[in-house]
């Protein structure tokens, strides 16, 4: 999420708005929707008053450097600001839908919070509709997705709905779904193109409660994931890579490979250093370039077992060379930065790269450039 500077030449409500210019406006409009024009002089001010006067309903007018067109944007006039809530020229999309959650994992970047926060799903469908180009890929995440029920199904028919061809992938912890009730809401009919991104801390219930800090959860989040291949859902595990997790991702990828051979893919992720993490830094501060023995090991266990995997969230310089092809670009775009040792890397368009917030918190590894002429 992003915040910046704005300065409003036309009375604004705080809602939900669509970034547009002069030029385009009139030939943009459409009932129903709101306009945010991006102005420079206050003769554009006068352009837009009459452009509202003639019957374009919906509009107002902000002086903010850093908007771009096509911007889903809150604005903020009381205080001179706006939120850019999806930007689409990102690489990465996705709506934010509660803070609230059923665990507390040790490297929760997201500390959850008990708040009705309901609201987050009509602001959700708002932004859906103001979208004026279907991204390929939206995510949904929280806090607990399933937590909204009939909210998370409202949001996902209405992705549907506007764009059909986007493909949803929703972060959730899955443990819900061992209710049926919130399988028959959730689920029932769904046809939206989803991928359901579970996360899964562990073999045995005593390493993954341990990491989500709740007891029974490993046993709900297996009856969850036997849930979503009854409803032949496509699913993508994800492992957090702190201290439990390493000590047994062998075990973890022997476990995942012989008993849920369903599972699309595993997804083996660096910890972002915020949140949680930051209070349960004896578990979560690792040095990935000591740990790669194990992530390669694993790596070669699931390509026997036959179970595709990416890791995402770690940079190249943290992995043997074997493994990059393996390595996504995975960090949000508005959180995504690079050390400055950085500069000189031959591979640094390829590389993950590192959390904005990470001289608060850490590196995943020494960074050092790669200079030998490595490519991908």
């Amino acid at each position: 999420m992003r915040k910046m500077p704005a300065l409003y030449g036309l009375p604004t409500a705080r809602q939900i708005y669509r970034v547009t210019n002069i030029e385009d406006v009139a030939a943009e409009w459409a009932p129903g929707l709101r306009f945010l024009v991006k102005i420079a002089t206050e003769d554009d001010v006068g352009t837009v008053a009459r452009l509202i006067k003639s019957g374009l309903t919906g509009l107002s007018a902000a002086q903010a450097a850093g908007l771009e067109i096509g911007d889903i944007v809150l604005p903020i006039p009381d205080k001179d600001e706006v939120i850019v809530l999806y930007r689409e020229s990102d690489l990465h999309h996705s709506l934010f839908l509660t803070n609230r959650c059923n665990s507390y994992c040790l490297m929760c970047s997201q500390p959850p919070t008990k708040q009705d926060d309901s609201w987050l799903v009509e602001e959700a469908i708002d932004i859906v509709r103001h979208i004026r180009v279907s991204p390929s890929v939206l995510g949904i995440s929280g806090g607990e997705p399933l937590l909204l029920g009939a909210g998370l199904r409202k949001v996902l028919d209405c992705i549907e709905k506007f764009h059909p061809e986007t493909h949803i992938e929703v972060l959730t912890n899955g443990r819900l779904f061992c209710n049926p009730r919130t399988v028959e809401v959730v689920l029932s009919n769904l046809t939206a193109q989803a991928t359901w991104l579970v996360p899964l801390y562990g073999h045995a219930d005593f390493v993954h409660d341990f990491v989500v800090q709740t007891p029974g959860a490993f046993e709900e989040t297996l009856a969850g994931l036997l849930a979503l291949r009854e409803a032949r859902k496509s699913v993508q595990l994800r492992v957090v890579l702190i201290e439990p997790t390493l000590r047994v991702l062998p075990e973890l990828c022997g476990f995942v490979g012989r008993n849920l051979p369903f599972v699309r893919e595993v997804a083996l992720m660096g910890c972002e250093p915020i949140g949680f993490a930051l209070a349960n830094r004896e578990q979560c501060e690792v040095d990935l370039a000591e740990w790669t023995g194990m992530i390669d090991q694993a790596g070669k266990l699931l390509r026997r077992l036959r179970v595709p995997f990416v890791l995402m969230n770690v940079p190249l310089c943290a992995l043997p060379k074997a493994l990059w092809k393996h390595a996504h670009r995975s960090i949000s775009d508005w959180k995504n930065v690079y050390a400055n040792e950085c500069s000189s890397c031959e591979v640094k368009d390829k590389c993950a790269g590192l959390f904005a917030w990470h001289e608060r918190g850490w590196k995943p590894a020494t960074i050092r450039p790669i200079t030998e002429g490595a490519v991908l």
